[in-house]
């Protein structure tokens, strides 16, 4: 089974913002690339098999497959990971999170079922936030 890590998306209110800012960063680079501060011990488990889940305004939307891990060292001395990031970002079933700080690490059997599964087929993503956040999903 799968391991990913769970992070939140500062700074984007919607899937659509971190599409943009996806798109931004591979024209730019090449590449999308999310900078933290620590290195997964356990990067071996996740590296091709698992994803970088991300949420946004208190819920899980989406996950991007993990593709990297390379660390490196800042201009000021600071050890740091980029984790690289397959720039297809899958929206997933809506499930709420509250706050934590930096990454962390997720178990596939918690992680939501892609959006385009089950009962929320062809749902628009609002209505299926909506309705997970009531319950109903």
């Amino acid at each position: 089974m799968a391991l990913h890590l769970i992070k939140l998306c500062v700074g984007a209110d919607s899937v659509e913002d971190l599409q943009d800012w996806v798109e931004r960063r591979v024209r730019l680079s090449g590449e999308q690339v999310h900078t933290t501060r620590m290195m997964p011990k356990r990067a071996d488990e996740i590296v091709g098999k698992g994803s970088l889940y991300w949420v946004i305004k208190g819920s899980i939307l989406c996950r991007q497959r993990l593709i990297g891990v390379r660390p490196f060292t800042d201009g000021e001395g600071i050890s740091r990971c980029d984790l690289i990031l397959e720039p297809v970002i899958v929206r997933v079933h809506p499930r709420r999170r509250g706050p934590f700080q930096g990454w962390r690490y997720f178990e596939a059997k918690d992680a939501p079922p892609d959006l385009d599964s089950g009962a929320t087929k062809g749902m628009p993503p609002e209505l299926a936030k909506e309705l997970a956040e009531l319950g109903l999903l």
